[in-house]
């Protein structure tokens, strides 16, 4: 079996559609899958602007440079807290550690984290 390498647009689109359904694991009760797509659709959209770019990222490692890079890039702190808070519900989604509130608030936190990051891949920027 062949697989294809996705590109930088279809990383969007997984970022966006993970977006949603983890929107709808967490209505659902499931905070687990909830987590861990929240966390996935960071990844995705990471992924997407790494590729763009010519940069590594296909490890946690090269990943987490490639937030660095694009904090530095375009001098946003907020690039960084974004993804952060989605890789505590990485954490999540294997330790269960998270309480009700922080999943509350840190929620919209990773939502605006990669819609900020799907505007730097259409081309815009938006705020975090």
């Amino acid at each position: 079996m062949t697989t294809k390498e996705m590109n930088s647009q279809e990383h969007g689109q997984t970022a966006r559609d993970f977006l949603v359904a983890s929107d709808r694991e967490f209505a659902s009760g499931d905070d687990l899958q909830g987590s861990e797509k929240l966390y996935g659709a960071a990844t995705h959209i990471v992924s997407a602007l790494a590729q763009q770019r010519g940069w590594q990222y296909r490890s946690h490692r090269s990943m987490k440079n490639a937030v660095f890079q694009l904090a530095d890039e375009y001098d946003d702190p907020l690039v960084l807290a974004g993804f952060l808070a989605a890789e505590r519900f990485h954490i999540h989604f294997f330790h269960q550690d998270l309480e009700d509130y922080e999943i509350e608030l840190n929620r919209p936190v990773v939502h605006r984290f990669v819609n900020h990051m799907l505007a730097m891949l259409d081309g815009g920027v938006a705020g975090v």
